[in-house]
């Protein structure tokens, strides 16, 4: 019995092994928390620059619709607000991977973090390519629902590089953006749903479910 007991253990630990071996187990709870809260600012942010004069809740398509169509300034400061967070939404999530690989001594930038990374790129890149496209044609209120189905395109691709989490949210951000497209005048609020309290939810499962009781040792 206790040899069978040893046998059992051995090849959990081999199965552990080349678990590690194909997939980037580092993705931390904290990134997705802190992504979702920039998104959340953003999105806020995004809403109340216009002034109580316009609503979202018109018979207009989607408030950017209007926002690009009264001028530069307001198609510029939509950009920036969206690359802002892009930006630091990507330094918070490389941060706080870095620190749980040195945590759990984990080389970050390996075979499979680069198969990671190449996987999330391609939808990523396309859905990017794809949203200028729609907004050099003035299809401005699809952009929202486009940014949220191509990205959950690229962590449904990803997902077989990390954790079988990553593939669930990729599934709800994309359903989120289907729902989005048919309900253009939300759509705002659609990408605050799947940006922001999505990576929330998804980053505080993931943190109490790998990394509350590592960090409590």
């Amino acid at each position: 019995m206790n040899s069978d007991q040893e046998q059992l253990q051995h090849l959990s630990e081999i199965r552990n092994l080349m678990e590690r071996s194909s997939k980037f187990l580092s993705l931390s709870g904290l990134s997705g928390i802190t992504a979702g809260l920039i998104a959340l600012l953003g999105a806020g942010t995004a809403f109340l620059y216009p002034g109580s004069d316009i609503s979202f809740f018109d018979s207009n398509r989607y408030l950017a619709d209007r926002l690009f169509l009264q001028g530069g300034k307001d198609t510029l400061f939509l950009v920036a607000d969206g690359l802002i967070i892009l930006v630091l939404a990507i330094a918070s999530g490389i941060y706080f991977t870095a620190r749980k690989a040195r945590r759990n001594k984990i080389q970050v930038w390996n075979s499979t973090s680069k198969r990671l990374a190449v996987n999330l790129f391609i939808p990523l890149a396309a859905g990017g390519i794809f949203c200028l496209a729609l907004l050099a044609y003035g299809i401005f209120f699809m952009v929202a629902p486009a940014t949220l189905i191509f990205y959950g395109l690229a962590l449904v691709h990803a997902s077989k590089y990390t954790l079988e989490d990553v593939r669930i949210l990729g599934l709800s951000e994309i359903v989120t953006g289907l729902a989005a497209s048919f309900f253009a005048d939300y759509a705002l609020f659609f990408w605050a749903f799947g940006f922001g309290l999505l990576h929330i939810l998804y980053g505080t499962l993931m943190y109490f479910k790998y990394e509350r009781n590592a960090e409590s040792v």
